[in-house]
């Protein structure tokens, strides 16, 4: 380990709040057969895990991925934010280096906030101007987390105005068995209605009788409630 990831590893355990590490493990989910199972947490709030990644805004991709494959939940989001900050400042080069370790190291970027804070960065970032196609493997994957990546990363375009691979990629994950996967779309296409209440209107109307009541509530929540109640009672043709 080099020292500077055993200096920020060390930083990160002096901040642990063993109270509200208990609470982070309810919270997250950790418990047997639940989605962040075994997951370990120091209790650490996360301006605190921004304020040390900004402190040590040199650390390099390397350090980034070592303690990225920590047992405990902050430090691996503490690593997620040193990569997304070196990511802004690469080259092209280098860029696509974080790109592909990010993705060859998935297996720890395994709960939602993990991938809420990463995904659009990086991969939406980098798949802008290129092939999206990955995008669809990462929703036909058995695992919840890059099928999670898959459709956050897809809000970089949403916030260029561009629709279609979110739109896609929902449609590929409608019959999607995780309630994270839920939430996840039907928050997106929510970000989609704030910019174009049209094409997000034309897409339920297709799909929304056969979509988890859990997405579809996600998706119309910011619908007025007269039409909001109507897509819940099924009325909308």
């Amino acid at each position: 380990m080099g020292n500077l990831v055993e200096t920020i590893i060390n930083e990160l355990y002096a901040l642990g709040d063993p109270v509200r590490a208990e609470h982070s493990q309810r919270f997250f989910k950790t418990g047997p057969g639940e989605y962040g199972a075994g997951d370990k947490f120091l209790g650490i709030r996360v301006p605190l895990q921004r304020a040390l990644a900004k402190k040590y805004k040199h650390a390099t991709r390397e350090d980034a991925l070592e303690l990225l494959k920590n047992e405990y939940h902050e430090v691996r989001l503490t690593a997620l934010f040193l990569l997304v900050d070196l990511y802004k400042k690469a080259d092209a080069e280098e860029k696509e280096r974080i790109f592909d370790d990010y993705l060859s190291h998935a297996e720890y970027i395994n709960n939602w906030d993990l991938v809420d804070s990463s995904a659009l960065q990086i991969v939406g970032h980098f798949l802008y101007d290129k092939d999206r196609s990955m995008l669809y493997d990462l929703a036909r994957s058995t695992d919840l987390w890059e099928r999670r990546i898959s459709i956050i990363a897809t809000y970089y375009y949403i916030r260029q105005h561009a629709f279609e691979d979110t739109l896609g990629v929902s449609e590929s994950l409608l019959e999607d068995q995780e309630d994270l996967i839920h939430k996840a779309v039907g928050w997106m296409l929510r970000e989609v209605g704030k910019k174009s209440r049209t094409t997000e209107e034309n897409f339920l109307k297709r799909h929304y009788m056969k979509m988890p009541r859990t997405m579809l509530r996600y998706a119309i929540e910011k619908f007025p409630e007269e039409l909001r109640q109507a897509y819940l009672k099924g009325t909308i043709t």
